[in-house]
């Protein structure tokens, strides 16, 4: 009987692999325990870590399942590049403020030159929440995220490194008398086709709630919706195509940008101060569905970032133009992002002419989600996990991904994940996570690529863990 069981569970579960290897699956570096088995989250994550993910997974009932459940910082780094090498990419991540040498900045140009030049995401939960009910299980969370993404063509990686020595700037095409003349100069749109800059940061309060809908022999549905308050600590989404510019800016204090004469324009809200002031704010939704079939085989879809952000403060856009020569000699350090939204975002000295404005809604960084996951015996559990962006908007994966996860207990007490990963900007990765659970605690670390921490082509350098994870009581 149980081997039927069995059975049927693994070719149930064969047919959604098979039905889902055309979609991608999400990396959650929010999750440790999501991120040592290829970021398989859909199915698996459960109690406050389902917010964000699948909400519906909050209705779920299991044995054993806590009264309730709380954590405090728990976090997850991760930096990965296609073009870069692995001491490139370790000096952006760990030396940021080192100096650059001329021969570092030939090196850089070439690397980033790339669709795929360096993808960033970094999560840290500072408190999650979650308490079972009678009628489902409610649950709360504040997260900070931060997501970049940068992919140049051969004219945008010569500029942001050599500046005003870049060699569009010498040609005689675009001169006057031996000096690049602003009247000649070719329109970004074709003089940049093809790059990419994005950056968004922002502060979430998160809650959600979720319940069983269905109950029948063999069969099992749980639905749930989250929604969360967003503050807007920053956004820079640079687009550009042949023929199109899309540039927007809004940036809180903290990157201490220099804005020039903008500041004294009545449409500008110039924002000052310190700390993590907000320059913006926005509402987001999510939904889910989780459906167990036989006690084995878990499904669940959601969609999440339903909504959109309201950005006020230091906000800036800007259009297709003249490409404008900056006056510094590019950037000077291994600190990117800061010295790229310099020179393509919101500075004086940069390749556009912004204009300000009072506000600019954007929005959220909506995605699918698809997820199954079989239980094959008592020590191991299978699952797959797809992610496709619903939009192009600065914060969401550039691209699709998949992931095939695996967890196995070789004693109760101890959980090994792994797994394989591909998409998304970050190329084929192996996964590898280790956590600790007992009834009342659990604690782990775990790396969305192990083979990406040694490699030096296709790099990724990545990190999630908790260690203050706290179950208390049993609901049932």
């Amino acid at each position: 009987m149980h081997a039927n069981r069995y059975a049927l569970a693994a070719a149930a579960f064969a047919l959604l692999l098979g039905a889902s290897t055309a979609l991608q699956a999400q990396n959650e570096l929010s999750s440790f325990t999501a991120t040592g088995r290829g970021g398989v989250a859909t199915p698996f994550v459960t109690d406050y870590q389902a917010l964000g993910i699948n909400p519906a997974n909050l209705g779920r009932v299991t044995d054993n399942q806590p009264l309730l459940t709380f954590g405090l910082l728990e976090l997850g780094l991760g930096a990965g590049s296609q073009s870069l090498t692995g001491t490139q990419l370790k000096n952006i991540a760990f030396h940021a403020e080192d100096q650059l040498t001329p021969a570092d900045k030939t090196a850089l140009t070439a690397s980033f030159t790339n669709g795929n030049a360096l993808n960033v995401n970094a999560a840290a939960t500072s408190v999650g929440l979650a308490i079972t009910l009678p009628i489902g299980a409610v649950a709360f969370s504040n997260r900070q995220r931060v997501v970049g993404h940068v992919g140049l063509n051969e004219t945008a990686s010569d500029v942001l490194f050599n500046g005003s020595n870049a060699k569009i700037y010498q040609m005689s095409t675009y001169q006057t008398n031996g000096q690049y003349d602003p009247a000649k100069a070719p329109m970004i749109s074709a003089a940049l086709a093809g790059t990419e800059l994005q950056l968004q940061w922002t502060d979430e309060y998160n809650v959600g709630y979720g319940a069983q809908v269905l109950d029948t022999d063999g069969f099992k549905l749980a639905a749930g919706v989250g929604y969360r308050y967003i503050r807007g600590i920053g956004m820079l989404d640079v687009r550009i195509t042949d023929g199109e510019v899309n540039a927007f800016s809004s940036l809180s204090p903290l990157f201490k940008v220099d804005y020039g004469t903008v500041t004294t324009s009545p449409n500008f809200d110039y924002r000052t101060g310190s700390g993590l002031k907000a320059v913006g704010s926005g509402h987001g939704f999510d939904l889910g569905l989780t459906a167990e079939i036989s006690e084995l085989v878990r499904v669940g879809v959601s969609v999440t970032d339903l909504g959109s952000m309201t950005w006020e403060g230091n906000v800036l856009t800007a259009t297709d133009q003249n490409l404008k020569k900056v006056t510094s000699g590019g950037v000077d350090t291994y600190n990117i992002f800061k010295e790229a939204s310099q020179l393509f975002g919101s500075s004086s000295d940069a390749v556009f002419t912004y204009n300000p404005d009072k506000q600019k809604k954007e929005t959220l960084p909506a995605k699918f989600r698809a997820g199954a996951s079989v239980q094959l015996g008592e020590k191991l559990e299978a699952g797959v996990d797809a992610a496709v962006p619903l939009n192009k908007v600065a914060g969401n994966i550039n691209s699709s991904l998949v992931g095939l996860g695996l967890d196995f207990k070789p004693v109760s007490w101890v959980r090994l994940s792994t797994g394989v990963t591909g998409g998304a900007g970050y190329g084929t990765s192996v996964p590898l996570g280790i956590t600790f659970s007992t009834a009342h605690y659990e604690a782990g670390i775990s790396t969305r690529d192990v083979v990406g921490l040694i490699s030096d082509s296709s790099p990724y350098y990545s990190v999630a863990m908790g260690v203050l994870r706290f179950k208390i009581g049993r609901a049932r």
